[in-house]
């Protein structure tokens, strides 16, 4: 049995590691893919990292945590909501399950008779991905709110700078004239 656990990630803070531990301590002999949605998106206010970095962001806490039976797999947007699932079944190892707080997802997958379950959310308030994004861009503390690997990794790649330019809007492409 496979579960599918879908999210953004950006980036991946710690209310998600307290989700998949959870989901991985109440399920423990179904494998937990993880769907790194709008994964075409990037360098953008609400999607900053690329899937790489998500997947690698993943990868070191998860490995950090020592959470095994996880695969993390990247899955970009079609715009298409009525052949969404269609369309992840096509892209996806098979899954019985899935795991969601968000109520159109939920729709979606009943709908198509696939089992949802809503995992609980820890503390929503903190571990929220644009509060994390604004703690970043502005040199506040965010890094209470990530796994240190992810920290490390926030780091490595130059986010909080990324994140400070892409706020202003510096980052930006110029507008074509005549557009």
């Amino acid at each position: 049995m496979r579960g599918l656990l879908i999210g953004r990630f950006q980036p991946f803070h710690g209310g998600h590691l307290e989700v998949v531990r959870t989901i991985r301590s109440t399920r423990p002999a179904e494998h937990l893919l993880l769907g790194v949605g709008s994964a075409q998106e990037s360098f953008t206010w609400k999607n900053p990292f690329t899937a790489g970095e998500r997947l690698e962001m993943i990868a070191r806490a998860l490995d950090e945590a020592k959470i095994t039976d996880c695969t993390a797999l990247p899955i970009p947007d079609i715009q298409r909501h009525a052949m969404w699932v269609t369309y992840l079944q096509s892209q996806l190892p098979p899954f019985e399950r899935v795991y969601t707080n968000n109520p159109l997802t939920q729709l979606l997958f009943e709908k198509a008779r696939i089992s949802v379950e809503n995992p609980p959310v820890f503390d929503r308030h903190r571990y929220e991905g644009e509060h994390i994004r604004e703690l970043l861009a502005s040199g506040k503390d965010w890094r209470a709110l990530v796994p240190p690997s992810v920290e490390g990794y926030l780091e490595e790649i130059g986010a909080p700078a990324r994140l400070a330019l892409l706020k202003t809007g510096e980052g930006r492409p110029a507008k074509r004239r005549g557009a």
